[in-house]
């Protein structure tokens, strides 16, 4: 069976440092928008879960709970704006975030590309990486602090800086499919594929920039379900499900 191809057995090396990066939409819950309070708790403690392990986490997460930017240019406003009202958003999930991780004893930091010097710190990478040796969560908000460029690629990029040994990509399934599961029944998991598969077949793992900042980097992004509680933590022990995208 080739690399590429769909159940091929494949295993994830333990990690030291994890960028996370999920979609605003993940911590809405069962809610149609907004913040499930229960659902942030739950995302909460698998990541100390993950960070009791020993392993150091930062997180990006997105704001399509609360507002897209593209969403917003495509129902006719000024891009630059959608984009940073998006920006705003993902602050919004960050401070959220970070109140449910610290009322379960994990020190954190919320670090963003956009100065807000009032609620939390401005993205210094050498400050980043010194909160996660001592084993604080960093959560990059903001997304790159530039518009035109989505939280997939701040994901893609802060995991750069940061030096991670893979970005784990929550999502709403347990990997990447040769199709979409939930319409085509049909549809093969991936335990493994390469970055210029993923481009060539438009799966839409994450958009075009942040999977070629991955590749350039060679940093593995891991597609799992986060959805499920304990599922973070799993995986990262090389257990359960999920797709491994490499060169």
């Amino acid at each position: 069976m080739s690399e590429n191809a769909p159940n091929a057995v494949t295993q994830v090396k333990p990690f030291k440092r994890i960028m996370l990066k999920m979609s605003g939409e993940v911590l809405m819950g069962s809610n149609e928008y907004g913040l499930d309070p229960e659902t942030v708790n739950r995302v909460a403690e698998d990541i100390k879960e993950v960070v009791d392990a020993g392993t150091q986490v930062c997180v990006v997460v997105g704001a399509g709970n609360i507002f897209r930017g593209v969403a917003g240019a495509a129902s006719g406003m000024d891009r630059t704006t959608a984009d940073y009202m998006g920006m705003l958003g993902i602050v919004i999930n960050a401070l959220a975030l970070q109140n449910a991780l610290e009322h379960i004893g994990i020190q954190t930091r919320v670090q963003s590309g956009i100065r807000m010097d009032s609620i939390c710190e401005p993205y210094i990478r050498r400050k980043a990486m010194r909160h996660m040796e001592k084993g604080r969560v960093v959560i990059f908000a903001a997304g790159t602090g530039n518009p035109y460029f989505t939280s997939d690629t701040a994901g893609a990029l802060r995991a750069s800086e940061m030096d991670c040994d893979a970005i784990f990509k929550g999502t709403k399934v347990d990997g990447v499919y040769t199709a979409d599961p939930k319409k085509d029944k049909n549809a093969t998991r991936y335990d493994k594929i390469s970055f210029i598969d993923v481009l060539t077949k438009d799966l839409r793992v994450m958009d075009a920039t942040a999977i070629s900042l991955a590749r350039e980097n060679n940093i593995p992004i891991v597609v799992f379900d986060v959805q499920e509680k304990g599922n973070f933590a799993k995986v990262a022990r090389s257990e359960g499900s999920y797709t491994i995208v490499s060169n």
